[in-house]
């Protein structure tokens, strides 16, 4: 039986949805997440369900993930981001072993096993590592953050950026930019410091091939080579990288509706919860 899933991550900076038919992709979004999650799910929800003509009442589950997941109101379940990031990356890279997750606030090292996770390390007193920091930094460079990964790759020697802290890593880069090192050496360094904090994060979970990046920053080349060098193996990077959370929400969705007992009395109370849902 063919059946609409959907998944929502609203994250600190983007928000994601997926909407499946069956086991299909046939809708999916991500945009900036703004203030008021409970009025921005109703918006992205409405838009999706306006794009694919599929009413509220049609979806068998819908899960919610990331920051905002508790303020979804239509949602059957709030799952954390870490859980779906999982799932999302087990259905994309069966074979995975590990995940880096690198989001506007936070950076994640996660280890999981046939699809679940098993363990994991995050990164969130500080913006070091994370999407945060990057664009700290090419406000600095007065760049626009998508320039940085092809500028990155050009440099044939990346800049030292001993610092840590984004505060004092500012500071670092400013100084070296007034000293003339040239500003792909110093967005390279930036990112191979990026890489070096979040490989010392990881090793705490001896991570394993094969090694799947997402999240925001694995949109960025610069990036990639570098944590690639790091680990000394190439790491992976779906297709669409911001969409993993989402698309194991929607996915999350899917076991659990295999698994719940939709008796009459669930079937009334979702239909009281949905009866309740303005979309504005």
């Amino acid at each position: 039986m063919k059946e609409y899933y959907a998944g929502i991550d609203i994250g600190s900076t983007m928000t994601k949805v997926v909407i499946l038919y069956n086991s299909d992709v046939i809708y999916s979004y991500a945009g900036i997440t703004g203030a008021g999650h409970r009025q921005l799910a109703n918006r992205i929800m409405e838009k999706a369900l306006s794009s694919t003509g599929v009413s509220l009442d049609k979806f068998s589950f819908i899960v919610a993930t990331g920051y905002g997941r508790i303020n979804v109101p239509f949602a059957d379940k709030q799952i954390t981001e870490i859980s779906c990031h999982g799932r999302g990356v087990a259905h994309l890279f069966p074979e995975a072993r590990s995940i880096i997750d690198i989001g506007g606030q936070d950076s994640k090292v996660i280890k999981i096993a046939k699809g679940r996770v098993v363990d994991f390390v995050m990164n969130d007193k500080c913006a070091a590592g994370t999407g945060r920091f990057l664009e700290v930094i090419a406000e600095v460079l007065s760049l626009e953050i998508d320039e940085m990964g092809d500028i990155s790759l050009s440099s044939q020697n990346p800049a030292q950026i001993s610092n840590i802290c984004t505060v004092f890593a500012e500071q670092e880069v400013v100084s070296s930019l007034s000293k003339g090192i040239p500003v792909n050496d110093l967005v390279a360094g930036v990112h191979k410091s990026m890489a070096t904090r979040i490989h010392r994060m990881s090793t705490k979970l001896k991570v394993e091939k094969d090694l799947v990046v997402t999240g925001g920053g694995a949109k960025n080349k610069g990036m990639i080579k570098m944590l690639s060098d790091r680990f000394g193996y190439p790491v992976l990077v779906p297709a669409e990288p911001l969409l993993t959370g989402a698309l194991g929400a929607a996915l999350r969705g899917k076991d659990l509706a295999y698994k719940t007992d939709m008796d009459d009395t669930y079937k009334a109370k979702r239909q009281r919860r949905l009866e309740k849902v303005t979309f504005f």
